[in-house]
């Protein structure tokens, strides 16, 4: 990565323009007529969760909004000097692409130039390279610019897509990979940070020492990295970097076609000496729990240029109708509606091979998801972050399936119970930290070990990550009386695993079997801002005779034969501790 700093003259006042919120794209007639809502919010057959708004995966159909009035022509227009295309938004945007590799090298907005000197061009993946094929076209409201390669990761075939509406600042983008290439993809967007100035301090990594794969550094005494601008892919609303009157600001578009589900997290943003990078991981294995999807397109997404106010997400329903690979329109989805119940505050997922979805059920708990992919799929219903129910759907095209799902959780009167099942680390020391910080950062509380007295300790007390080399044993002291003492269950829910670490138990004397790993993903996970792994419980039935009246004490170890040393020894993220 190039750290290098980099002069630059200064910015010139912005002059007002237009942003989305001020005005949407003009579709043609045969535009697909569906709409984009912030937030999440309860469904209804033609009114659901909003993909590009809010993060959630699924094209957004609806009642189409009203066609803006067409601007002038005037500054609108696309040029070829031999070697590069440049757009012009005619509102003050303008942006080029190198013929030679499809990379974007000027991002200039009012006079202003937003794309540093001394970097890489921005890119899809890590750029395309030499062997792109790069095309434009351009009507009187539409410029298309199109990059594609036939030798991606080998032999796969990726197509990305550039698009600038007349009048509106913003570039809206989508790729398509097909099933022979396989590999990280993501847009990265370098922005001058003589300009942009305002970027999450937790990612700005400028000045820092690597302390960890050199992804991690320390600065000023605190941990940052680039993970550390994370947010689950439900709550993608957009998020950007300002300064000096601009901002630019990335709407992250339906998820869809990316992987992982709703609570997947991963990297936005990252500052270093010689730029800003604003990024859409589409999809790069960071601790990811499903594989990547291929032969589908992602997005459409966007960059938007505008004030330092933050803009909603635009609408990008016009790209249905611009002959992308791989898009489905409306009249090839189908939807599902039904009930969830069996708990009072819950999220629906769907989910299969090439497509995921997911809802927000009313309060009296019916749902209809976003306009879906026609197949079979796994539905899910998510009691926080954990699953507690699963069943099967099919989807067909033009049709709304019905299909129920209840809560299958039990939750027993137990003798304690330490957290929530919720599927997260939530309510547990540093657990509010754990996204936006290395564990060695020095605002974190002690780790431990920990003695847990049940009734008498807090449970903020109690650990949200353990690691067999920085805070094992987690220990919890409990009190029986003598008509308690009967055989017992005692379960462990974790949330994450890293180097196949998993819990074993030992009670008063007795020692439990020795339990195989859960299975998660290899990568890195508790360092990096993310307890989101695969949720996984782990039971342990105590006999009669390990009970005492009295104090009795249950001590939870960390056991793996993998793993390195300190935060990276093996480890786990804690969901719930109970005993009934």
């Amino acid at each position: 990565m190039d750290r290098r700093s980099h002069r630059h003259r200064g910015p010139r006042a912005p002059q007002r323009s237009r942003t989305s919120k001020d005005r949407r794209p003009p579709r043609p007639a045969h535009r697909l007529k569906y709409d984009r809502r912030s937030g999440l919010m309860a469904h209804n057959r033609r009114s659901f969760l909003a993909a590009g708004a809010a993060g959630v995966a699924g094209l957004t159909f609806g009642t189409l909004p009203a066609a803006a009035a067409r601007p002038s022509d005037a500054g609108f227009g696309l040029t070829d000097n031999g070697a590069s295309y440049t757009a012009s938004t005619g509102a003050g945007l303008t942006f080029t692409i190198k013929k030679g590799n499809g990379d974007l090298i000027s991002l200039n907005y009012q006079g202003v130039e937003l794309q540093p000197r001394g970097t890489n061009g921005s890119h899809v993946e890590s750029g395309l390279g030499n062997t792109a094929r790069v095309t434009a076209t351009q009507d009187g409201t539409y410029i298309v610019i199109t990059e594609s390669v036939t030798n991606w990761r080998g032999s796969g075939t990726l197509i990305h897509y550039f698009v600038a509406v007349n009048g509106l600042n913003n570039i809206y983008m989508a790729t398509y990979v097909d099933s022979k290439g396989a590999g990280e993809l993501r847009w990265i967007q370098y922005l001058n940070r003589e300009v942009l100035a305002n970027i999450h301090t937790p990612s700005d990594v400028r000045g820092g020492t690597p302390i960890e794969s050199k992804d991690i550094d320390l600065v000023g005494g605190q941990t940052r990295s680039k993970y550390y601008s994370n947010r689950p892919a439900v709550e993608l609303v957009p998020r950007g970097v300002t300064g000096n009157g601009i901002g630019v600001y990335m709407a992250y578009g339906n998820r869809e076609s990316s992987s992982g589900g709703p609570f997947f997290r991963d990297i936005e943003q990252q500052g270093t000496g010689a730029s800003v990078e604003l990024y859409n991981y589409l999809w790069s294995g960071h601790n990811d729990t499903e594989a990547q999807r291929l032969d589908v397109l992602y997005g459409p997404y966007a960059l938007m240029v505008a004030d330092e106010t933050t803009p909603d997400s635009p609408d990008m329903t016009f790209m249905g109708g611009l002959g992308l690979r791989g898009y489905v329109p409306e009249s090839g989805r189908g939807y599902v509606s039904g009930t969830a119940s069996g708990i009072s505050c819950c999220l629906v997922g769907f989910a299969n091979s090439q497509a995921q979805y997911w809802a927000v059920p009313n309060p009296d708990g019916t749902f209809t998801s976003p306009p879906m992919k026609p197949g079979a799929y796994a539905q899910t219903l998510f009691q926080g972050e954990l699953e507690v129910a699963r069943t099967r759907v099919t989807v067909a095209a033009g049709a709304t399936s019905a299909q129920d799902i209840a809560s299958a959780w039990n939750t027993p009167d137990a003798v304690f119970r330490i957290g929530d099942w919720d599927g997260t680390p939530g309510s547990f020391n540093n657990a509010g930290n754990v996204t936006r910080m290395h564990p060695s950062d020095t605002r974190m509380s002690d780790w431990g070990p920990t003695t847990f007295t049940v009734g008498d300790s807090d449970v903020s007390s109690f650990p949200a990550y353990q690691w067999k080399d920085v805070n094992s044993p987690t220990t919890i002291q409990f009190t029986l009386g003598p008509d308690q003492i009967t055989d017992r269950t005692v379960r462990i829910g974790i949330t994450a695993a890293y180097a196949g670490a998993r819990p074993q138990i030992q009670l008063n004397d007795w020692t439990s079997p020795t339990p195989e790993p859960s299975t998660q993903p290899k990568s890195r996970s508790l360092t990096i801002g993310t307890y989101r792994g695969n949720n996984a419980q782990f039971s342990f039935q105590v006999p009669t005779s390990a009970f005492v009246a009295g104090t009795n004490t249950l001590v939870i170890d960390v056991i793996s034969g993998s793993g390195s040393a300190g935060y990276l020894s093996a480890g786990f993220s804690y969901d719930c501790v109970d005993m009934y």
